[in-house]
């Protein structure tokens, strides 16, 4: 099978209504978690994409069973200390950086060396991030150079540690909460606003947590070695990948569009709340909470009057995987959109802030950058006539989604290649867009 689609007509109006898949974060969250619950888990609608999948196949190798019962994931945890690991074991996160640095939280206490690897992608990027505070447990744990292979050989007399993520890292701060469990003691925590998945679950899941809310930090406080049992969740849709049919919609004329069951959590939602900065008009129906999670349906409607945006810093930790549409977006706006402080862009699957301001060049879109800073003119009237070719070496599954959104609401004949970079996060992202009625070769 070929590894690349073709392109070559824009999207007609549509008016539909859809569903995404599940959210990735709180998927991985979930299997991690249940592995160190005391019996079963039951976890409905789990996100089934390459990064979950080896979540599964890494606790597993850790000792884990789990079975599938029809839409239901059965997780047979064996409590904090249940893990178990062979000499010289191997686990391999792929490219999902968040497995990598959460499962390394929970190997706090491992009695082997075992070693994290991932590929290409996920070799090249940051772990010493995560890494550093770990070791401040009394873990024991190398990088090589603050990147992959981590090998970790766990503590056997952890202390519990007061942290400071300056950074507005879910990840950094996750894989702390997940070694504050098996810590005696109370860890505790400052930390820049991210993604508050971990805390709401761990609260839901009466783990003795303790959050303060600031304007710009939360103050987080764990107090460890509390068993906790097994749980039932429902994986409502993610955000991130319900990103994409927002900005298409918005930029298609005539059409609309309702996708149902998203997680609309606060620290997720900065893309909502940047588009309706720029004149979009989206709305939340059907609100409603899910164990600490804010769950809507999501409607959005077509704008040809979007306007340009000085994007607030404080909205870039919550938007950050939705940057890449963000920009299609203000491609389309009238007038001068300018983001600042992005640098962070570059530290994911692929360097994102380089490859947008590339391919923003390429469709004509007259983009001005300052190191991390960039101003982005748009053009209302933007149609392209002629043949792109996207060929993205770093098998990134959102550069290969922005740039079927951008063929299908722009127009000219496209080759995308990395078709099966979706994998990662949405696998049925294509079969969607054929819903809407996408002509895709």
């Amino acid at each position: 099978m070929p590894n690349n689609i073709l392109i070559k007509k824009k999207l007609k109006p549509f008016i539909k209504k859809i569903f995404v898949t599940s959210d990735k974060s709180l998927s991985i969250r979930c299997v991690l978690l249940a592995s160190v619950a005391i019996g079963v888990s039951k976890i409905e609608n789990l996100l089934e994409s390459e990064d979950v999948k080896d979540a599964l196949k890494a606790i597993k190798k850790l000792g884990i069973k789990y079975e599938k019962k029809k839409k239901y994931y059965f997780i047979y945890g064996s409590g904090l200390n249940g893990l178990t690991t062979n000499s010289s074991l191997i686990l391999n996160a792929g490219n999902s950086g968040t497995l990598a640095r959460l499962i390394l939280g929970l190997l706090a206490k491992t009695k082997n060396v075992i070693k994290i690897i991932g590929d290409k992608s996920l070799s090249k990027r940051d772990f010493s991030r995560v890494v550093n505070p770990l070791k401040n447990f009394g873990i024991n744990i190398r990088s090589n150079n603050g990147f992959l292979p981590v090998k970790i050989y766990g503590g056997e007399f952890l202390r519990p540690i007061y942290y400071e993520e300056n950074i507005g890292s879910a990840q950094c701060k996750s894989a702390v909460l997940l070694a504050a469990l098996n810590t005696p003691g109370i860890t505790k925590i400052k930390a820049k606003k991210s993604r508050n998945h971990t805390e709401l679950l761990m609260k839901s899941l009466k783990i003795p947590i303790q959050i303060k809310s600031k304007k710009k930090f939360d103050l987080i406080e764990l107090k460890g070695l509390n068993e906790f049992k097994g749980f039932n969740y429902k994986i409502p849709g993610d955000i991130s990948s319900s990103a994409f049919f927002i900005v298409l919609t918005l930029i298609t004329n005539n059409s609309r569009i309702t996708i149902k069951d998203v997680n609309i959590n606060e620290s997720r939602t900065g893309i909502i709340k940047i588009l309706n900065m720029m004149n979009a008009k989206i709305l939340y129906l059907n609100k409603r909470n899910y164990k600490g999670e804010k769950v809507a349906d999501i409607f959005v409607e077509s704008n040809n009057k979007l306007k340009s945006i000085n994007c607030p810093i404080s909205l870039n930790s919550s938007a950050i995987d939705e940057f890449l549409v963000i920009f299609l977006a203000a491609s389309k706006a009238r007038g001068i959109s300018q983001f600042r402080n992005l640098g962070e862009l570059n530290k994911k699957e692929s360097p994102r802030l380089d490859i947008a301001v590339k391919f923003l060049r390429m469709i004509g879109i007259k983009v001005q950058r300052k190191k991390n800073n960039i101003k982005i003119h748009g053009d209302p009237n933007l149609n392209l006539k002629g043949k792109f070719v996207i060929k993205n070496f770093f098998q990134d599954h959102r550069v290969f989604m922005m740039s079927c959104i951008a063929a299908l609401a722009f127009g000219g004949e496209w080759k995308i290649y990395d078709k099966k970079s979706i994998n990662t996060s949405f696998p049925n992202f294509i079969e969607i867009l054929r819903e809407l009625g996408a002509k895709i070769n």
